[in-house]
Order: C-alpha cells, then sequence, then structure tokens
C-alpha cells in the first residue's frame, strides 16, 4: 500500500510509533528526568523538617505522607496546573493561561515553596527554550503576564511542543514524587532498594491524581495537608538544613 503524505511517517513499523509521537516521548523524558539541571535536588518540599520533627520515621511513613501529597495536597494542585496551563495553551487563550499562571503562583504555601517553584519553572523554561527551540513558545510565556511556576511551565512548554497531555501528566507527577523520595532518601536516611518500594508502591496513587486532575477546574482546587504546609513554614527557620525547602 502506498503512504500519502497525510499519514504520519512511523519510526518502526513493528513497534507503532511515528516520529512525531518519537520526538514527544524524547523531549517528555528528558524534561521530566532528574538529570534536567532545574535545580529541583536542592529542594525537599518541607519534607526535611518533617523528619526533623519526627513525622517521617521510615519508609512506611515517607509512603504515606507522600501519597497525601499526592492525593490531598500539593501534587494534586499542581497537576490541575499541568493540564489547565497546557489546554490553554493549545487554545491559544491568552486571558486563560494569564489567569491559571497567576492563581498557580498565588497557590503556594510559604516564602520557601514560592522560591522552589518559581525558581524551577524559569529554569525549565529557559533551558528548554535554549535547547529546543520552538515557534510560539516566546508569545504563550510572554501571555502568562509574570512569574512562571514549574507545573505551569511543564504545561506551556509540553504544548508548545505537541507533546500530548495525559503523558506529560504521568511524566511530571512521577518526577514530581522522584524527587520528593530522594529528598526523603537522604535525610532519613533510607537504601537504594526501599525508595523504589515507595515509587512503586505509589504508582496507583499517580494514575489516580493524574485521572482526578485531567478532569478537574480551577474550580476543584483545593489542600487538606496542613502538617504538610506547616512543615513548609517551619523549615525557613530549622536550625540546621541540607535543603532550600
Amino acid at each position: 500500500m502506498l503512504m500519502t503524505t497525510n499519514e504520519p511517517t512511523p519510526v518502526d513499523a513493528s513497534g507503532g510509533m511515528t516520529a512525531e509521537e518519537a520526538a514527544a516521548l524524547y523531549r517528555l523524558m528528558t524534561w521530566l528526568s532528574p538529570s534536567f539541571p532545574v535545580g529541583a535536588f536542592s529542594y525537599s518540599s518541607g519534607i526535611e523538617w518533617a523528619v526533623e520533627a519526627g513525622d517521617i520515621t521510615d519508609a512506611a511513613s515517607l509512603r504515606n505522607w507522600l501519597a497525601a501529597l499526592l492525593a490531598d495536597g500539593a501534587g494534586f494542585c499542581d497537576a490541575v496546573f499541568v493540564a489547565q496551563a497546557h489546554r490553554a495553551a493549545v487554545a491559544r487563550d491568552d486571558e486563560k493561561l494569564r489567569e491559571t499562571a497567576e492563581l498557580a503562583a498565588a497557590f503556594v504555601p510559604s516564602r520557601e515553596r514560592q522560591l522552589e517553584t518559581t525558581t524551577q519553572g524559569r529554569a525549565f523554561i529557559d533551558i528548554a527554550r535554549s535547547a529546543w527551540a520552538c515557534d510560539g513558545l516566546d508569545a504563550t510565556v510572554a501571555a502568562c503576564g509574570g512569574a512562571i511556576v514549574y507545573p505551569v511551565a511543564v504545561g506551556i512548554v509540553g504544548a508548545a511542543h505537541a507533546v500530548p497531555l495525559p503523558p506529560a501528566m504521568h511524566a511530571f507527577l512521577h518526577a514530581l514524587v522522584s524527587n520528593w523520595i530522594s529528598a526523603g532518601a537522604r535525610l532519613v536516611p533510607l537504601g537504594q532498594t526501599d525508595s523504589q518500594r515507595i515509587l512503586a508502591g505509589l504508582e496507583a496513587d499517580v494514575a489516580a491524581t493524574a485521572r482526578r486532575a485531567l478532569a478537574a477546574s480551577l474550580d476543584d482546587l483545593g489542600s487538606a495537608t496542613f502538617r504538610a504546609d506547616l512543615a513548609s513554614l517551619r523549615h525557613e527557620t530549622q536550625y540546621t538544613r541540607l535543603f532550600r525547602s
């Protein structure tokens, strides 16, 4: 059968991936890899204080803490911002994009979390823009109108490069959880096997959070993890610190 110019070109006839799908996957794996230089390793999202206070003492308590963050705290809220920013960028709805970016920047509970998410957001956009030039990204960034936090940055860069939202969502949450586990592993401390067990144990939580976030609107935003918010506030005055948040 002859291939028409309207059909996507397969990379591998046996694998079924198109060139566009392979490029999107390659970029997504790169952008949300622990090696992508946004400085995520230097932030703990309040986990350092939770370990100091005795809330997190072992693998089980770390897993429970992170499951709550995913379902009822920053994990879910950030995932909603990824989805809303991605959709607004795809639709070229500048008003919705600005609203999402402003709300996301105002939604963090402490000065250190604000530093964490804005610094990573700025680095994510700058590095992705430098390494992967993309038509329209500059205009999308400008439409946000101010500081761009990390989940919004992931959403708009993914949209600019035609990365589908569902895999971008799952990759974002995987990166978020992986960084939390990495911080916890250094602070408790935990071994590599325990860290991977926690990551495996949170697989269903990540999937459930992604599903909820994809179906949510900005009106569905909300957090019920007061202790985690308190941890991010108390970390600012913690006597000894390894992390910036």
